[in-house]
């Protein structure tokens, strides 16, 4: 989801690294992997439906269809985000330079959002009592404190023996469990943990499957009753348990509907997004290169999405319409598109993937590759 400087493909909400090389000894420069452009695609085609999710969601009340279209993406759309991110932090062992990568492409551009979305919900919301606190994260910042914890504990899922299942017991237990509170959003932390575990766990080959000549039509026909499931469930379905902010008692459900709700999700989850990336094309498209740049797009269209709520946009007459609908949808994915472009990308770089060399030491600024090997 990220531009990487390293070519190392990434992702939203922030650096995440693919498995690094061994170190090598050359003459020359190190060799950098090319991107595979299936990854980019993906990435991009994901932050599209993030993009799109955020356009209906003040659309959903009034339309039995854009409500059921709206839990349909929010079931996978970052369920597939955060496997991605957990997949290309498969090489995070936590070495000065990753450290690094981790302060200055997540960690940074937290407290800066977190500031700006705060200062702009004062101004913007006419609320200028809103409190500042980098323990809340507001809006989409969720997603990056979310990515900053989990990168943090890559190393011990690789070392214990079940990973995944450790990770959906810490998820149910995090879904009943009201006493947690709100700091970081650990709610969203916890229950989404098992997506990222995944991640970690997958390897070249398992993505291969699904780029064979079967996987596309079952993945459509997927897609298709996982649509008219949403649909038909929608009505009797609270919104709030695809954003995983809250316990199923905070929801005014059974503490066996969270759990319930922890594994079904997750397995909804998990066999849409398989669908999704079986869909992604596997050569390089017009929209390839947006896919380095998907954080500019995640982070900065919140602005956007929150000021068209606050300043009535909605409010128009054709909005309403099927018609309007439509134009809403395509909007917001024009929009996230554009907000992924280069010139974006270089106008904001400074907040988004700040170098700050100055405040490391070099061993910390020097690529694993370039240290020397130090012998016995």
């Amino acid at each position: 989801m990220l531009h990487v400087r390293n070519q190392e493909a990434s992702l939203p909400a922030a650096r995440a690294t693919a498995a690094d090389p061994p170190p090598t000894v050359t003459d020359g420069p190190p060799r950098v992997k090319p991107r595979d452009p299936y990854f980019d695609n993906a990435k991009y085609l994901a932050i599209v439906l993030v993009g799109i999710g955020h356009a209906w969601t003040p659309l959903r009340g009034d339309s039995r269809t854009a409500a059921a279209l709206y839990d349909f993406v929010y079931t996978f759309h970052m369920p597939a985000f955060i496997l991605l991110a957990g997949y290309f932090s498969r090489g995070y062992t936590g070495r000065p330079e990753q450290l690094k990568r981790l302060i200055t492409g997540i960690g940074l551009p937290y407290v800066l959002f977190e500031v700006g979305y705060i200062l702009f919900k004062r101004w913007g919301d006419d609320d200028p009592d809103y409190p500042f606190s980098l323990l809340d994260p507001y809006y989409v910042t969720w997603f990056l404190i979310a990515l900053f914890v989990w990168r943090l504990t890559s190393p011990i899922w690789r070392v214990v023996r079940w990973p995944l299942p450790i990770a959906l017991v810490i998820a149910a237990l995090a879904s009943v469990s009201p006493h947690l509170g709100d700091d970081l959003n650990i709610q969203r932390v916890l229950q989404f943990l098992p997506f990222f575990v995944l991640g970690l766990m997958l390897r070249p080959e398992h993505f291969e499957l699904l780029r064979r000549p079967f996987a596309r039509p079952l993945a459509v026909a997927v897609l298709a009753v996982g649509l008219a499931v949403a649909f038909w469930v929608s009505p009797q379905v609270e919104h709030s348990w695809f954003y995983r902010t809250n316990s199923a008692q905070e929801m005014g459900a059974d503490a066996w509907a969270g759990v319930a709700a922890t594994l079904g999700l997750f397995a909804a989850g998990l066999v849409l997004t398989a669908a999704f990336l079986a869909l992604v094309p596997t050569r390089a498209t017009w929209f390839t290169a947006l896919g380095a740049g998907t954080i500019y797009g995640y982070l900065l269209h919140g602005f956007i999405a929150k000021g068209s709520r606050w300043w009535d946009w909605y409010e128009a007459g054709w909005v309403g319409t099927p018609a309007g609908h439509v134009a809403v949808t395509l909007i917001g994915a024009a929009v996230i598109t554009a907000l992924c472009t280069s010139p974006v990308r270089r106008a904001f770089r400074f907040l988004v993937e700040p170098s700050m060399d100055w405040a490391f030491t070099q061993e910390a600024r020097r690529p694993a590759s370039r240290r020397p090997v130090r012998s016995g």
